[in-house]
């Protein structure tokens, strides 16, 4: 008789959900839920940089698409053995004492500041700067070394300081802080102390200061520096933390009820999407693995004796455990890449949109042709600039629309664009933006290198990679390197069904369990020889561009 788990992947506008068999990691069934307040734009305010979300959506997305999932398969509920859950991250929310979310009260529900700040949201950027400079200038541990020397505006303890010093009410109700993955897992397997429960490893350490060396979280003193209240708060949150490869808890009769499951069903410690994407596209050492989609994450492993004592600057940090257990765990990643050829899109929809609806034709008719535009248009600006040769245009953009998150993280930088002149259609600063979302991967592998990280290979997974030929093309091009598209529809959804099914004791570790249950590739994508050279003097501009507009900001 086989055995099943299910691996729940939450990403930045949905959640889905798959069914996978341990013996070859095939999915038997999946289910997608698409956030319905975040789709109205509720709690969120673009031109703060503010994005958050509600837990009702997740929870009820939790609820939906595993019920359906069981639903779909028939396979009754004894053959699963675990369930894992992945989310963006860093991405916390605050919880009263019981660990309840606090927009889940009647008091903060509708409280922006009370929802689960998304990973995007930059309006902690004076207080990432601030942990910046007291970490470089307060005279003991520098608790950012192991994060890549800085510290982001998206990360848990800037966000957290940010919303406690902008809203005292939210602050005097919040007893701890977790993040998405820690909350959901919580959640599940029906948590009654927050400080008790274990902890994902890869969140702890990759986003709020967390090393075996210094004994877990900042000390004290430096969080006391930052804000009184963070001296207290420490104790309220966590000293251990755990990998992905063991049991937070057994299923709750509560969502075991909800969700059509087991009671006790071995629930997987969380852990963040591209982490579990990487699982998914089976990361190996001297692998690259690019999960692509509306932001990037770089992530890779490396032996201890690769690393030994190197910190590896400018990056999203070192964490042991955080990806295989027994490997250092390496993320870096773009703040922005899909979102990047989105926002353009966008831009030339809203006007054409507001024209058509304006214009005296019948309403039907409008809304067939808005919704066209709304379906074709990427894919007719793709095709499009397909046929631009690279040397045809002298566009070349910068892909900071939402701040560089690596190498040297630095949110208060600007996209631009420049070579525009009255030739320049559409197609061509569409182009530009793609081979900049291409040149903001290079510098990232370069500053790996640099740092003495072996790149042997990259796999590109998740949204646009399976979407996008043009930009997979493009990457190959850039990097002159091949590019491996893997081959899962959801490859973070079945990286976290390969950690349950290691939490479950159905493999020994995860290593084995990759190999079990991988999807392989579906294809890979060559440089062209004749296109190299052109785009390694394109990036030079690049670089050029980046270093004038960074001066400026």
């Amino acid at each position: 008789m086989d055995n099943y788990v299910l691996g729940v992947d939450y990403g930045t506008d949905s959640v889905r959900s798959i069914l996978v068999n341990t013996r070859d990691g095939v999915t038997l069934a999946s289910e997608v839920y698409n956030y319905p307040r975040w789709k109205e734009g509720k709690y969120c305010n673009p031109s703060k940089n503010q994005f958050r979300q509600h837990p009702l959506d997740h929870l009820e997305g939790l609820s939906h698409t595993v019920k359906a999932v069981m639903e779909k398969s028939g396979i009754p509920k004894a053959q699963v053995k675990g369930i894992c859950v992945d989310t963006t991250g860093s991405s916390p929310l605050p919880v009263d004492r019981s660990g309840k979310a606090l927009a889940l009260s009647d008091k903060f529900s509708e409280n922006p500041n009370a929802q689960m700040i998304l990973w995007k949201d930059h309006t902690a950027i004076a207080e990432a700067d601030e942990i910046n400079h007291l970490a470089r200038t307060w005279g003991g541990e520098d608790f950012t070394k192991y994060e890549g020397g800085i510290y982001s505006s998206e990360w848990f303890w800037a966000k957290i300081l940010h919303i406690i010093r902008e809203d005292k009410e939210v602050a005097e109700a919040t007893y701890s802080w977790m993040e998405h993955c820690d909350y959901l897992t919580y959640t599940l397997v029906g948590g009654k102390n927050p400080v008790d429960f274990k902890r994902s490893r890869c969140a702890a350490g990759h986003k709020a200061l967390w090393h075996e060396s210094w004994g877990g979280l900042p000390e004290e003193a430096f969080l006391e520096k930052l804000d009184p209240s963070l001296k207290k708060l420490k104790s309220q949150l966590y000293q251990e933390t755990y990998t992905s490869d063991q049991v937070a808890g057994g299923l709750a009769k509560e969502w075991a009820t909800k969700l059509g499951l087991e009671e006790g069903t071995p629930v997987a410690v969380g852990t963040f999407d591209a982490h579990a994407g990487a699982i998914g596209g089976e990361v190996d050492e001297g692998t690259l693995v690019k999960v692509m989609g509306t932001s990037t994450c770089d992530i890779m492993v490396s032996p201890y004796e690769a690393l030994e004592d190197k910190l590896v600057k400018g990056i999203c940090g070192q964490v042991d455990g955080s990806v295989i257990p027994g490997k250092i765990g390496l993320e870096a990643g773009q703040s922005a890449f899909g979102d990047v050829l989105a926002w353009f899109v966008q831009l030339l929809l809203k006007p054409a949109s507001t024209t058509i609806k304006n214009a005296t034709m019948d309403g039907e008719l409008k809304q067939e042709t808005i919704d066209l535009l709304e379906k074709n248009l990427i894919l007719t600006l793709s095709n499009e600039a397909e046929k631009i040769a690279p040397d045809e245009t002298d566009v070349i953009a910068l892909d900071w629309i939402n701040g560089r998150r690596t190498p040297d993280a630095n949110q208060n930088l600007k996209g631009a664009i420049q070579g525009l002149d009255m030739g320049s259609g559409a197609a061509h600063v569409f182009k530009a933006l793609v081979d900049s979302i291409c040149f903001g991967s290079k510098k990232i592998i370069e500053r790996f290198r640099q740092e003495g990280v072996k790149i042997e290979q990259v796999v590109g997974l998740g949204g646009v990679a399976k979407k996008s030929s043009l930009v997979m093309q493009t990457l190959a091009d850039v990097l002159n390197m091949p590019i491996k598209e893997a081959k899962s529809e959801q490859a973070p959804a079945l990286g976290a069904a390969i950690y349950a099914a290691t939490a479950a004791g159905i493999y020994p570790n995860v290593t084995e369990a990759i190999a079990a249950m991988g999807n392989g590739f579906d294809k890979v994508y060559y440089p062209n020889p004749e296109k190299v050279a052109i785009y390694q003097s394109k990036y030079e501009k690049y670089l050029a561009l980046g270093e004038f507009i960074e001066k400026l900001s």
